[in-house]
């Protein structure tokens, strides 16, 4: 798919009008107008409405989305190749084959975490992928530690060995057994002030902090059950035997709705986001398709994450 087309629709989406598009893309009007009626005939379907004002179709919505990620991908690739620029040819890379290790805390930033590692298998076909799962306890060991390249995780670390990207920010909400009394309101919510007597499971002693001050509500003498968990699973085993509750985003329900356990908003707490973690000026030896990897997050975080905060699957 020419780049040229995929440029035009985005910045007459992102601007609203042909004119202002582009002056920003330095082409004539007319020029925009050719290359949004080339990529419409490619699509076979209507991708703006003319207006005034000028405004993506149903089709265009969705095609936006899309080229975010393509136009990314295209940057990536030109970042990762501006090392064999006036070579005079591409020589053998020495970490061809070494896999790309993802870590990944619960159940990541949702829907986010499967489509970005899927658009990097698509766009990287030769580049392995190994996903693990991280404990409650790696927040961000296992990218120090050089156990993974990128991570998802929640909250940010407070550690400037650690750079992080916003993902997706979601609601905050408590899991609790259907037999508490608290699981009555999970329809009109609760506040801070309530979830201050809940229970909830403990954590080993060695958990970072900001993950500790994430799951307690920042409340850190919040009134701790005999349970202890390390993972999103062990969390839920806790609340459906009724031992203890655990907190989480609201996409947590959509991921681990287990009968027995109910989730309810918390109305009051803080917004919370997920991250795409990677090493600050790694002087080791960093993976080479972290940038790529990055730049399809990041694209397909603009695409799904207003639908992921809202609480809605993405299609």
């Amino acid at each position: 798919m020419d780049l040229r087309l995929l440029s035009s629709f985005l910045a007459v989406v992102e601007e609203g009008h042909f004119g202002r598009a582009a002056a920003r893309l330095f082409l004539s009007p007319a020029a925009v107008t050719q290359h949004i009626a080339k990529l419409e005939s490619a699509l076979g379907a209507p991708l703006l409405h003319r207006g005034p004002p000028v405004s993506p179709t149903p089709a265009g919505l969705r095609m936006a989305g899309h080229a975010r990620t393509l136009l990314a991908a295209a940057d990536a690739a030109r970042d990762d190749m501006a090392e064999f620029t006036g070579t005079g040819g591409a020589p053998g890379r020495p970490d061809e084959g070494r896999p790309l290790r993802v870590g990944i805390m619960g159940h990541g930033s949702a829907e986010l975490t499967p489509a970005a590692i899927n658009a990097f298998r698509r766009a990287r076909p030769g580049v392995p992928v190994e996903v693990g799962q991280l404990d409650f306890t790696e927040h961000s060991s296992a990218l120090l530690e050089d156990r993974v390249d990128v991570a998802f995780i929640r909250p940010a670390p407070d550690d400037e060995r650690v750079a992080v990207d916003v993902l997706t920010t979601e609601q905050r909400i408590v899991a609790v057994p259907e037999s508490s009394p608290y699981a009555a309101a999970r329809e009109e919510g609760l506040r801070v002030a309530d979830v201050a007597a809940i229970p909830f499971f403990r954590v080993p002693p060695h958990t970072p902090r900001p993950f500790t001050e994430y799951l307690y509500f920042g409340d850190e003498g919040a009134r701790r059950g005999d349970a202890f968990a390390l993972t999103p699973q062990e969390v839920l085993t806790g609340v459906v035997t009724g031992r203890a509750a655990g907190s989480g985003l609201k996409s947590f329900a959509r991921y681990y709705g287990w009968p027995g356990a109910v989730f309810v908003p918390v109305l009051d707490a803080p917004w919370e986001s997920t991250y795409l973690a990677v090493r600050a000026d790694d002087a080791g030896r960093p993976h080479p398709e972290i940038p790529v990897f990055r730049a399809l997050t990041l694209a397909l975080a603009r695409e799904l994450g207003p639908q992921i905060s809202r609480g809605a699957a993405p299609r």
